[in-house]
């Protein structure tokens, strides 16, 4: 009878939705936490895909998170420390309004990091190393969760690196319909993401990171007028790094003009500003771009979006509104370009044309470990 199935099928669907409620709930929970993981996978994508013919996959995964991604989250971390001590600092002389509540929280545990221009000064390691034990101690809590939270996340990068094909196959045959829509926006999604995480996101770090370096070694030599605020200005310069065309100059030109101005009127050398210009237009400015350009180029995403993706995203979820804020774009646009149409004219999207640009992926898939032999048809890991 068909009265015993339905009952079945009704319960199923009633257990589906309780575990998927479930599976939501988690993630809204440590939604930050999963977003650094999408973020870190991105970043250390490509230097998986050059170690997995040689190593095996377990090996290549964590050979790439150890190489790129955790130095990555421990240099940021330790940049913006840094910069929140200064923007402490700076709050103490000028009214920043609503932005000195939101820094307030971080103020206290960034001070367990030292400085980099005072270990330029005085580069005594065992001493940088008390100071960093002792500031660990004082917040272990709060350390002991950043630690768990990131663990997590390089877990969640560890694992779609190593079993990514794997997911892309399974995703394939429980939602594709064979009109290649799903297909096209699996790709559609992988490729922007990747050009968003490994281009923007992570050239905006280097140049926050590269910067800092720069302006602290720089003020080490700097005669009475100095950088204001060296970490602050390299991580401001990061930041507007996203923003297109102008770019971080927004953040340097105003400063260069400020120094000359300053050692004009204090009748100083001018080789400290002019020092500072062609510092941050070759090693903050040309070579980061150069360096990442190929991965910026080809994205299907408009600028005018993407930037107010970066803008709304921190403002709307915090932290990690920089990483969930270009990801809900992602998605909502490639689904109003791809699917959208399908479920309105109920067209057929093919996947050859339906993503520009779109590259098939050659580098070998591993069989997984269950046996199954690995898919030769041309393939993102997530598609």
């Amino acid at each position: 009878m068909d009265v015993p199935l339905s009952r079945s099928r009704a319960a199923w669907w009633v257990a589906g939705f309780v575990a998927a409620a479930v599976v939501a709930w988690v993630l809204a929970s440590y939604v930050g936490t999963f977003v650094l993981g999408v973020f870190l996978y991105y970043v250390a994508r490509p230097a998986y895909r050059r170690l997995q013919p040689r190593l095996r996959s377990t090996v290549a995964a964590a050979t790439a998170l150890c190489v790129l991604a955790v130095p990555v989250v421990l240099l940021v971390g330790y940049t913006l420390a840094v910069a929140a001590q200064e923007l402490g600092r700076l709050a103490q002389t000028v009214d920043l309004g609503p932005l000195a509540d939101r820094i307030d929280p971080y103020l206290d545990v960034s001070a367990v990091v030292q400085d980099p221009e005072m270990l330029l000064r005085n580069p005594d390691v065992i001493d940088a190393g008390q100071l960093l034990a002792e500031g660990v101690l004082a917040y272990l809590p709060l350390v002991g969760t950043a630690l768990v939270n990131l663990f997590l996340a390089l877990a969640v990068a560890f694992y779609l690196l190593r079993d990514g094909p794997r997911l892309g196959r399974w995703l394939r045959g429980t939602f594709g319909n064979g009109t290649g829509t799903f297909d096209a926006y699996v790709r559609a999604v992988d490729e922007d993401l990747g050009s968003v995480y490994f281009g923007n996101i992570l050239n905006a770090f280097v140049v926050a990171i590269v910067a800092v370096v720069v302006y602290t070694v720089l003020n080490a030599f700097a005669p009475a007028t100095s950088i204001p605020y060296p970490a602050l200005v390299g991580v401001l310069a990061g930041a507007a790094s996203l923003i297109p065309v102008v770019g971080m100059k927004l953040v340097y030109a105003p400063v260069a003009v400020g120094l000359f101005a300053r050692a004009v009127v204090a009748d100083e050398p001018l080789w400290f500003p002019t020092a500072f210009v062609v510092l941050t237009v070759v090693f903050v400015d040309i070579v980061p771009d150069l360096l990442l350009r190929p991965y910026v180029s080809g994205r299907n995403l408009h600028v005018g979006l993407v930037m107010i993706a970066y803008i709304l995203g921190p403002l709307l979820f915090g932290w990690y509104g920089l990483f969930l804020g270009p990801l809900v774009l992602v998605l909502v646009f490639h689904f109003a370009r791809l699917v959208l149409p399908t479920l309105v004219a109920g067209e057929r999207t093919a996947t050859t044309s339906a993503v520009p640009g779109d590259r098939p992926d050659h580098e070998p898939v591993e069989a997984d470990t269950a046996g199954e032999p690995p898919n030769d048809s041309p393939e993102s890991d997530l598609a």
